[in-house]
This record gives C-alpha cells, structure tokens and sequence, in this order.
C-alpha cells in the first residue's frame, strides 16, 4: 500500500501548539520537581501531584503539551526536566532513548481511538450505529465513507508535535488496510484540518479521533447534550493487544529530535500506550523516584481514574528494568513475552 507522505501534505503548514505549558512557580530554594507530560495526562497528574507535594513539601512544577514538541523542547534544556511522561512510549524509545535523553521506558497506561463528533457535525445521523441503554455507540460499517464525502472536516493536532494527530494519520492508514479502498488514506488525509488555538469541534470541524477517556471527559461535562462518540474497529482504534501487534502495516516518519544524528525517525501503529522515564540528568532525581512510587502505588492508581486506564503494574522490558533505580524494581514488571489478546 503507498500512501501520501505526511511530510508532504504537512510541510506547508505553520507548527501548531498541541496543548499548553503550564508551569507553577517556586519559591527560590524550595525542593522541587519538574514533570514534563502529555496533555492527555492532565486529568491523571494534577490529582497526584497535588498529594505528593501534601505529603513531601516538594513544589511540582508541571509542563503539558504535545509529547513530540516536549520531546524536542527536552533536548534543549537537557538537565532542567525530572520525569517525562508522553502518550506514545515509542517517543520514548524512539527519540529520548538515541538522544541520551533516557534509558527506558515504563509503560503505565493504555487507551484506544475513537471518533468524536457533535450532534450538528455533518452526517451525525448516520456516522454511528444505533445503541440502546446509554452505551457507547459503535461506529457504522461504512464510518470511513462518510468522513470523506463533501464538506465534511476532521480536526487535530499536528502529527509532527503529538501522537494524537500522528495517530489519527495511523487510523486513516488502518481503515484504508481494513476496507481495501485503494484511495481512502489519501482522501482521509485531505479531509484533516490542524486545528487552531480557539477551534472547537462540530464548529471549526465536524469530527476528532480522540482518546476514549478523553471522550468520556468531555461527554460528561458537556452542559449542551450536543456531544458524542462512537467507538471504532479495533482493526482501526489501536486499542486491541494481540502476541503480535496487529497495527503494525501503518507508521509515520518524521523529523527527529537530535539533528544529523536522527534526521527522521519512524514511530510504528501499536496499542495507544502511555509511557514516562526519569529523564537522565535529572536535577531532581530523589524527588523522582519518590513521585513515581506513589504514582504506581494502589492509591496513586485510584488517583489516576479519570485519564487512560492504568497498566497496574507498570511494563517495561527487562533490559529497561536493569537500568531503573532500586526503588523500582519491586513496582515494574516485565513485559510479557507472550502478552494476553483482550477477550
């Protein structure tokens, strides 16, 4: 199958910003903490990092945004970050770990994509399968069609700075693989808009591919009843573990983060897993160690219920589970070398 180079389609367009910096202020001397974590992390953060400063006094200092963008803003202020948490392990692997910007990997949460949508988004009628009980719409056989008729317009993030807008690359890559329509991709890809500062879905555009918790938020704070989403197939939503990683025909390739030394780097379609490490030359290290104990511990589990479900315990292959401090030995687990498929 031959798609489209993103680069191409993309290289026209300004970098956008996905998700915003937000950075607390301490007291000069005060012990802190610097967490650099995706946006999609927020709702799973902000409760433990208020506990964790509660119980040690260490002032957290928070960046979110696009993990890509965070990645390459990492590098340049190499020595200044203590954790970084990204929505895709694969940029930890892949573009931290070259850099010598890190030795491993743990993965800590894990997700799926699915199709977001309001009720005056163009084909909202029909885009998804009826559903009885509240439960979550599946969406229709012929979903992928009807994003690509006239006038419709599917909003993201830049696929360069965040995983969310490169893997709604991967699902039209997928649905292409799924349905066998030779030029869906390319028709996909043209229907994607980057979304801009102050864009909000069913107005700027009619569709998103999001995370599930991140539609759940969204679906139960909306005041308007205008919301919706559908799920997709997991041939498509990235959701679904299997021995071998059934995404694994569709990848993106992009610039990487550590000039000549990684000009591009290719990031693989596998399940949408959360991945963080303690970053090398952290100022902070003690304090790092201490956050993630209490961020893997059964309370710092329950804390994290409203982002991406909780890989309890976290994973992390053994190699990467050598170069871990002994305080976290006992609380990572290998990775399988023959994982469960989800029933």
């Amino acid at each position: 199958m031959k798609h489209r180079t993103i680069t191409r389609f993309l290289a026209s367009l300004a970098l956008g910003v996905a998700g915003a910096a937000n950075a607390a202020t301490c007291a000069p001397g005060h012990p802190q903490l610097v967490i650099s974590h995706a946006g999609s992390l927020t709702s799973s953060f902000t409760p433990v990092e208020t506990l964790f400063t509660q119980r040690t006094g260490v002032c957290v200092v928070d960046l979110s945004g696009g993990s890509v963008k965070l990645a390459r803003q990492l590098l340049k202020d190499r020595g200044s970050v203590d954790i970084f948490a990204s929505a895709d392990v694969e940029v930890n692997d892949r573009m931290l770990k070259p850099a010598g910007l890190a030795t491993h990997a743990i993965r800590f949460a894990e997700g799926a994509m699915v199709l977001a949508y309001t009720t005056s988004s163009k084909q909202a009628a029909t885009i998804a399968a009826p559903a009885a009980n509240g439960a979550v719409p599946k969406a229709a056989p012929d979903w992928s069609a009807q994003l690509v008729r006239a006038g419709v317009s599917i909003g993201g993030s830049h696929p360069f700075l965040d995983p969310g807008g490169y893997r709604a690359d991967m699902v039209f890559q997928l649905a292409q693989l799924q349905t066998q329509a030779p030029q869906l991709y390319n028709e996909l890809l043209s229907h994607y808009v980057i979304a801009k500062p102050g864009d909000t879905l069913g107005k700027a555009f009619d569709y998103q591919l999001t995370y599930e918790h991140s539609a759940r938020a969204a679906l139960a704070a909306d005041t308007t009843g205008a919301y919706r989403y559908a799920s997709l197939p997991d041939a498509v939503n990235m959701g679904a573990s299997s021995p071998r990683n059934p995404y694994a025909a569709a990848g993106v390739t992009m610039p990487g983060i550590d000039g000549p030394r990684s000009a591009t780097v290719r990031i693989p379609a596998t399940r949408v897993t959360w991945g963080l490490s303690i970053v090398e030359g952290a100022p902070n290290r003690q304090h790092a160690e201490q956050f993630l104990q209490l961020l893997f511990s059964a309370e710092g589990v329950a804390l994290r219920a409203a982002g991406p479900t909780p890989i309890d315990p976290p994973l992390a292959s053994r190699a990467d589970i050598a170069q871990l401090p002994p305080s976290l030995h006992k609380l990572v687990r290998a990775i399988p070398d023959n994982p469960e498929p989800i029933q």
